[in-house]
């Protein structure tokens, strides 16, 4: 299975399992953390990907259906040197996990970050202990823990 660039032609099925991405993070916790229209994010999707603001990588398994994606945005910070990717959500259908298509869009994403001149790629994983598994995935791609905690402020 190869990894390619989404288009916003590919926004309503990447929602759609966004959707399924943010469900399985609230059932795991126990809170609904995430409000979710499948509507709104079809459309902000699709503009993220018309505007060139978001990039989505995906794998497409038989009959072209999207197996997994990952999707990133760009950032600049001193910290990091200069530009630097962030991977906002990483989704493997459950019917195709385990069978290496996390690893070949972490694998792409670098490579993606590499063409872009980035100096580092940052994720942040669901909330822990829940997520432990994917913490532990995202160290075998070669990702460090660098501290700290992600917050936010509502605005």
């Amino acid at each position: 299975m190869e990894v390619e660039i989404a288009g916003p032609e590919d926004a309503a099925v990447i929602a759609q399992q966004f959707g399924a991405l943010l469900e399985e993070i609230m059932v795991a916790t126990g809170q609904k953390a995430f409000n979710f229209e499948i509507e709104n994010a079809k459309s902000r999707l699709g503009d993220f990907l018309k505007q060139g603001k978001y990039f989505v990588l995906v794998v497409r398994a038989e009959a072209g259906t999207i197996s997994g994606f990952v999707t990133m945005y760009e950032s600049f910070a001193l910290y990091a040197e200069g530009a630097f990717g962030t991977i906002a959500e990483l989704f493997v259908r459950p019917e195709y996990r385990s069978r290496g298509i996390g690893r070949q869009l972490c694998e792409a994403a670098k490579e993606f970050g590499v063409r872009r001149g980035w100096r580092r790629l940052e994720v942040t994983t669901p909330p822990l202990p829940e997520f432990n598994r994917t913490l532990g995935f995202y160290e075998r791609q070669g990702f460090s823990v660098t501290g700290g905690r992600k917050l936010k402020y509502v605005l």
